[in-house]
C-alpha cells in the first residue's frame, strides 16, 4: 500500500511529548512511523507513478505553520468499543486539506479531517480520559510542515519512495 504524509516539524519538547504519547498509546504504529499527517491513505501500488508525479507537482507550495489545539476521539464501529485519539490542527488545516484534495482526485467515503494520531484505545472512555490530561499538559503545539513523503508499506516495513521539500 502507498501513503503520502506531511512531516511536522515541532519544537523539541512538543516533538518529544508527541512521540512519547504515541509510543505509549499507539506502540505498533509508533515503532513504524513518527508523528505525521496522512494525506493519502492506503492507495494501491498501481498508483505509484501517479502519486510520484502529484507529489512532484506540489514543488511550488510553500512551507506552512500549524497549531494542534485540541484532541478528537473517533469511535470505531460497534461492536468494537475501541477509539482513536487524534490531535487536530486549527491553523494549517486549510493547507493540509488542500494538499489532500490535490492528491486524492476521487471523493472519499468520509470527509477528510487533518490529524496526527495520538493513540488507539480499547475503550472510548479511556481515550476521553487521556484526552483531558493531554490537552491540559501538552496543547497547544505549534509546528511547521516543510516536507512531504511518498511511502510504501509492506507488512511491518515502511519505505520512503520520494520526498519533497516544500518551497524548493
Amino acid at each position: 500500500m502507498l501513503y503520502v504524509v506531511a512531516w511536522p516539524v515541532l519544537a523539541e519538547a512538543d516533538d518529544t511529548a508527541l512521540r512519547r504519547l504515541r509510543a505509549q498509546y499507539h506502540p505498533r504504529e509508533a515503532d513504524l512511523i513518527g508523528p505525521h499527517f496522512t494525506l493519502v491513505f492506503g492507495a494501491p501500488l498501481t498508483r505509484e507513478a501517479e502519486l510520484r508525479a502529484s507529489v512532484a507537482g506540489l514543488a511550488g507550495m510553500r512551507p506552512f505553520w500549524f497549531v494542534l489545539e485540541r484532541l478528537v476521539r473517533h469511535d470505531l464501529t460497534p461492536p468494537s468499543r475501541a477509539a482513536y485519539l487524534y490531535a487536530v490542527p486549527a491553523d494549517g488545516a486549510a493547507e493540509l486539506t488542500a494538499l489532500y484534495d490535490d492528491l486524492n482526485p476521487a471523493p472519499a467515503s468520509e470527509p477528510f479531517e487533518p490529524h496526527v494520531t495520538v493513540g488507539l484505545f480499547d475503550r472510548a472512555a479511556e481515550a476521553e480520559q487521556v484526552a483531558r490530561i493531554v490537552e491540559r499538559q501538552h496543547l497547544p503545539m505549534h509546528g511547521r510542515v516543510e516536507e512531504l513523503a511518498l511511502l510504501r508499506r509492506e507488512g511491518e516495513k515502511l519505505e520512503s519512495l520520494a520526498t519533497l521539500r516544500l518551497g524548493s
